[in-house]
């Protein structure tokens, strides 16, 4: 392999592809503007050059918080050649953690994408002050453009140097420093060096059913360590890469793309099914009718033909008939749907599998570069519901507590300025501890059970996974988000966000008023068709599982005010605290009824 440092994907991709011309492109001003390879080598070094000149020296961090956009890339490389870390952070990171990032990693340069980032930035850059300057990708008044940046490399150019910083660079040397937010405390910074990336991109290198003619639409935060080892890989590949305008034209630039490949969360892909189902409630007659018999065909898929002949007739026709909408509606070219950062329902995975729309999920850490196991379209590639095989290169084994503990090339450097907090999460073995319990289906596919710190036990001594049975509720129409409590009490309760836009339909076909979220939640007819909902699930669960008594709540939980991590994890201790009258009231009477 040519490619052992990350900025080796430059030539890699100059020599196996040609000047191809999309390398990257986004839509600025309604009209895609595309970039060639040359165009991308000879702007990332422009920008190597200009990081020199400002007085960079290797080692030295710059920040960059920023949408998708190829002058996320063109820094990212730019920095790479420079020697420069890379300290990309989430946009819609608080001023706290941004304050504590800024500070701890020393940052000399924030880059940013608009003004509302760079009013955010500037607010805090007094209490950072490491940093010597903010630059901005769009124009913004009174801020320092991408531009001057550009101009100075053009105008001192250093090849000689690059090439001698480039030349110093091991693979194993540090190349970015992710901080990850966590459920708890200040952010840690994960230090990931080239090889790091560089092993797991080139683990799955076989796995994508894509090559140079292909596409991928972008939308995940490309500060993630996952849609960034994704990128580094489509490069590798010589997949262009066409990034969304935002989240809300995902299914407008699906279409207008018409992409091979793309990556997601299952937050997105329930969104997408729910939507797809609340259309099929609309229909009349015969169409309503066949909608619904090709959505519970689907939902009972198996693969490799295991439900028989007489069911692979039926869902041919329900192809026909039915999903080739939903291929049409996702541009009609997607051969794969990467899933990952959070569990995916299996009855999603049947009911897209069973449409023709393969959803291959995946599980890793920030900390393991990200991915440890994968499933994949190889002949017993996939199995539903679980994260499929481990890659190549890559060990695994259980703890005696059920722990899943990760040995490989993708294993993190250690967390910035901690060795503490490394040496609780490497051992002296070099095995990772994941914090997730986990087991082996089949002696080879994997499956995440839970969260090690989230499991918790109830007084009566019976430990609860939560995660299980948050994603089963989550399954139902009416319920949005769940959070399942009960530690050191005599039973389960959880709090529940009901799918609002839902229940407004439901009640406007029950002839129920919908007046505020607030008032609804109050309703007896409400509480009661939720609490078949929740009974459902309760009849898969053993008896100190199930739900005694939940609260409804009349918003979604969200990353702004700090009730989610960016990867939309429940910051579990947060909403307990927002809501401890509303427990102690499930609580008072703790007989569960």
């Amino acid at each position: 392999m040519s490619v052992t440092r990350l900025f080796d994907l430059l030539d890699n991709y100059k020599n196996n592809y040609g000047n191809k011309q999309d390398v990257l492109a986004a839509k600025v001003n309604g009209k895609w503007i595309k970039h060639s390879i040359d165009d991308f080598i000879e702007t990332s070094t422009t920008m190597a050059y200009a990081f020199i000149n400002l007085g960079l020296q290797p080692g030295d961090k710059v920040a960059l918080i920023a949408n998708n956009r190829p002058e996320w890339n063109f820094s990212d490389f730019g920095m790479q050649m420079a020697g420069v870390i890379n300290v990309p952070i989430y946009p819609t990171i608080s001023e706290h953690d941004l304050i504590f990032i800024l500070n701890d990693a020393e940052i000399k340069y924030v880059l940013v994408s608009g003004k509302d980032l760079f009013e955010k930035v500037k607010r805090v850059a007094s209490e950072a002050p490491s940093v010597k300057d903010i630059y901005t990708f769009d124009k913004v008044d009174g801020a320092k453009h991408y531009s001057e940046l550009l101009n100075i490399g053009k105008q001192n150019p250093c090849a000689d140097k690059v090439a001698e910083i480039k030349s110093k660079i091991h693979p194993n040397d540090l190349a970015t420093i992710l901080y990850t937010s966590g459920t708890t405390g200040n952010p840690k910074g994960v230090m990931l060096s080239h090889n790091n990336l560089v092993s797991n991109f080139y683990a799955v290198r076989n796995l994508p059913p894509v090559d140079s003619n292909s596409k991928a639409l972008s939308f995940l935060p490309l500060n993630h360590v996952y849609e960034r080892m994704l990128t580094y890989l489509w490069m590798y590949l010589g997949v262009s890469i066409y990034y969304a305008e935002s989240l809300e034209t995902i299914a407008d630039n699906l279409k207008e793309v018409k992409p091979e490949v793309f990556s997601t969360v299952p937050r997105l892909l329930e969104k997408v099914y729910d939507k797809i189902v609340t259309k099929g409630t609309e229909l009349k007659g015969i169409k309503h009718k066949l909608f619904f018999w090709a959505l519970d065909l689907g939902l009972k898929y198996e693969l490799n033909g295991a439900n028989g002949w007489w069911y692979e007739t039926q869902l041919k026709l329900a192809n026909k008939l039915i999903f080739s909408k939903w291929r049409e509606a996702l541009g009609g070219n997607v051969r794969a749907i990467v899933s990952g950062g959070a569990a995916l329902q299996p009855r999603l995975a049947r009911v897209f599998w069973a449409a023709q729309i393969r959803v291959l999920e995946g599980y890793g850490l920030t900390e393991t570069s990200p991915v440890i196991a994968v499933n994949n379209l190889r002949p017993g590639g996939t199995k539903f519901g679980t994260v499929g095989e481990v890659i190549e290169g890559v060990t695994v084994k259980i703890a005696d507590d059920g722990e899943i503990l990760c040995k490989g090339p993708n294993v993190m450097l250690g967390y910035y300025k901690r060795p503490d907090l490394t040496a609780e999460v490497i051992d002296s073995e070099g095995w990772f501890h994941t914090g997730d319990i986990g087991v082996f289906v089949e002696g080879k596919y994997l499956k995440i059970t839970d969260r090690k710190k989230e499991i918790f036990k109830t007084s009566g001594g019976k430990y609860i996974a939560p995660q299980l049975i948050e994603n089963k509720l989550k399954e139902s129409m009416f319920i949005e988000q769940a959070m399942v409590i009960g530690e050191n009490q005599k039973f389960a309760a959880a709090l529940i966000v009901p799918s609002f836009q839902y229940l407004k339909e439901w009640c406007s076909k029950n002839n129920i008023s919908f007046t505020t979220n607030e008032e609804m939640i109050k309703d007896e007819r409400i509480i009661k068709r939720i609490s078949d909902e929740v009974a459902k699930v309760n009849k898969g669960l053993a008896q100190y599982e199930t739900i005694k008594k939940f609260r409804l709540l009349p918003r979604e939980w969200s990353i702004e005010k700090g009730e989610m991590t960016p990867k939309l994890s429940l910051k579990r201790k947060v909403i307990l605290k927002d809501n401890e009258a509303l427990i102690q009231s499930i609580y008072n009477n703790d007989n569960g009824s």
